[in-house]
């Protein structure tokens, strides 16, 4: 059984478990900061006091993945734009659920009014880069060298979606 609901700080635990081994080994994300079990659990309560989407997923009662929104810049001018985020466990991938979260995602969104999503993806991350495609995202920018992790520069691929 499959649900999506509003995360907890309870499953912060969860949370890091699939994030930190995507920290640590790969160039998904450019941080190589473990993200902790306080840092999630604050993340948490200031995006759902903020009104912000923040996201899990979970097959038979375990947390597989989560997803959040979150502005994509400061100031009242991009008030209607909102950057993604969704990681799921090696084990839950390939099976829709990342399809599911982004469809929540989308909900979200529009129900907050915003008009434009995100995603900014490493441009080693092919499969997120043809995920996002296939969603309906359209490349829409490349920040060369933005990133740094295991000693090389890698580019930022920005795609968007409207709403």
């Amino acid at each position: 059984m499959t649900a999506i609901r509003p995360a907890k700080p309870a499953d912060a635990e969860a949370i890091a478990a699939i994030w930190n081994p995507i920290i640590r080994d790969t160039t998904i994300t450019f941080t190589s900061i473990p993200a902790t079990v306080s840092s999630i659990s604050n993340a948490i309560d200031a995006a759902q006091s903020l009104g912000e989407a923040y996201l899990v997923a979970e097959i038979n009662g375990q947390v597989a993945g989560f997803a959040r929104l979150q502005p994509f810049r400061g100031g009242p001018g991009y008030a209607h734009t909102q950057e993604l985020t969704i990681h799921l466990s090696p084990s839950a991938r390939g099976n829709g659920l990342g399809r599911a979260l982004l469809a929540e995602l989308e909900d979200n969104a529009r129900r907050s009014a915003i008009v434009s999503l995100i995603a900014a993806i490493s441009a080693e991350n092919d499969t997120a880069l043809a995920f996002h495609r296939r969603q309906g995202f359209e490349p829409c920018g490349t920040v060369p060298k933005a990133g740094r992790k295991f000693d090389r520069f890698i580019d930022l691929v920005l795609m968007q979606k409207f709403l």
